[in-house]
């Protein structure tokens, strides 16, 4: 059973009494028994599915899905979003063998991220896929690499807009960043591009993730295209490529809205139809990772104490920050907020109260719930945390203390 995964249904209001006792159909506690272990992360195929068929039927015809595999790399994943999807993007030298292996054609995946390598270039240049360049130094490298192999590669400029995602939970455009290249730079790199062997194909032009204001997605699509026109202007060839960034988001906390994708359909619809006569050869691109993956995991731990501290009760499990950084608040946020948790092993009962729950390593910040209302926990208990299937074990340091890493498994 080991590397594979399961998953729960998506929580409307995170009402998780009739959610948590089982995942993808399959009770908890027998998932556990299967496994042999806690803690592990389970991802839900059907979810996965689910959620790209109801994209597929909003959005409109012409906008290529493809799957940020960051957000969730383990290979089953991946095989299976290949299936569903239309392009798989990658963000490392082993991100990419993990989307080759799914038998994606090369010309739909791409490569983006800053500092890759010069091994990773040259197994992007040799595989053909599309490299997004970051800078004028790595076009250079690059270049180099796929001389002295006599390949020309497939490349786009990955563009820092001067525009950000507003309301987004991680900004990755406006202001200087380490991301792409500057706005104002391109045009110049375009006049280069158009002097070396290089097989331009377009941009990649992403602002930020984890939104949850159609308005701001759809003011920065906007603003996408716009800029992607501009930047036509000067490209050495037409654009066959223009990859817009994704940024929808999921909710995490009590009070946050789900993401209303129909706004975003519409307006992106509009944008086809003003556009495409001025890009007739742009394959246009949204791509999403946590959105796809993200409701579709949960992360299990077991409690193996309990105890009070000075009028506080703390339930100390076998996992915790190492295996979850997200769900413990030590990864992008800057106040703390929690995650939903339930108890996945038995029927819930109405008396709740305030727990902790905490693992088992030497640092106040390994906390998985923070004064959480739960039923009366005991020892034995499986803890469950939802939205955990991006972003979850591959974000994590799981070598801190030397702990056991946990297991994963899809079904």
């Amino acid at each position: 059973m080991k590397n594979k995964r399961p998953q729960h249904v998506p929580m409307d209001q995170f009402s998780i009494v009739d959610n948590c006792l089982q995942v993808g159909g399959m009770p908890i506690t027998e998932l556990a028994k299967k496994i042999g272990q806690t803690p592990f992360y389970a991802y839900d195929q059907k979810l996965m599915s689910d959620r790209v068929s109801t994209l597929r039927s909003v959005l409109p015809e012409g906008i290529h899905l493809h799957y940020a595999m960051k957000s969730n790399p383990m290979p089953e994943v991946v095989q299976h979003l290949a299936s569903l999807t239309d392009g798989i993007d990658v963000a490392s030298g082993g991100e990419l063998k993990v989307a080759l292996a799914t038998g994606t054609e090369p010309k739909n995946i791409s490569f983006a991220g800053p500092g890759k390598s010069n091994a990773e270039l040259k197994d992007a240049i040799e595989a053909g896929i599309i490299i997004n360049m970051e800078s004028e130094g790595e076009m250079e490298r690059l270049t180099n690499i796929a001389h002295d192999l006599g390949i020309q590669p497939n490349v786009a400029i990955r563009v820092n807009p001067d525009f950000e995602l507003k309301t987004s939970g991680m900004k990755m455009a406006g202001g200087p960043k380490p991301f792409g290249v500057d706005a104002e730079r391109v045009p110049k790199m375009l006049k280069q591009v158009g002097e070396l062997d290089l097989n331009f194909q377009g941009f990649h032009i992403f602002s930020g993730s984890q939104n949850l204001k159609y308005d701001a997605l759809i003011e920065a699509q906007t603003k996408t295209f716009a800029l992607a026109l501009q930047l036509a202007e000067h490209a050495p060839s037409p654009i066959n490529w223009l990859n817009i960034g994704g940024g929808f988001g999921i909710p995490y906390f009590p009070g946050e809205q789900r993401l209303d994708i129909q706004p975003i359909a519409d307006n992106l619809e509009k944008l086809l139809t003003e556009y495409k006569p001025k890009l007739p050869d742009a394959e246009i691109v949204i791509e999403l990772g946590r959105y796809l993956v993200g409701e579709a995991g949960i992360y299990v731990s077991e409690v193996v104490d309990i105890k009070e501290s000075r009028g506080e009760i703390y339930a100390v499990t076998n996992g915790g920050l190492h295996h979850h950084l997200a769900a413990s608040g030590n990864f992008g946020q800057v106040i703390r907020k929690n995650y939903p948790v339930c108890i996945g092993n038995r029927v819930h009962s109405t008396e709740l109260s305030s727990i902790n729950v905490v693992g088992p390593l030497c640092t106040p910040l390994d906390i998985l719930a923070d004064k959480y209302e739960l039923p009366p926990i005991q020892n034995g208990d499986l803890i469950v945390v939802f939205q955990s299937g991006a972003y979850g074990f591959t974000a994590s340091p799981h070598h801190f203390l030397s702990h056991p890493v946990p297991v994963e498994i899809l079904i």
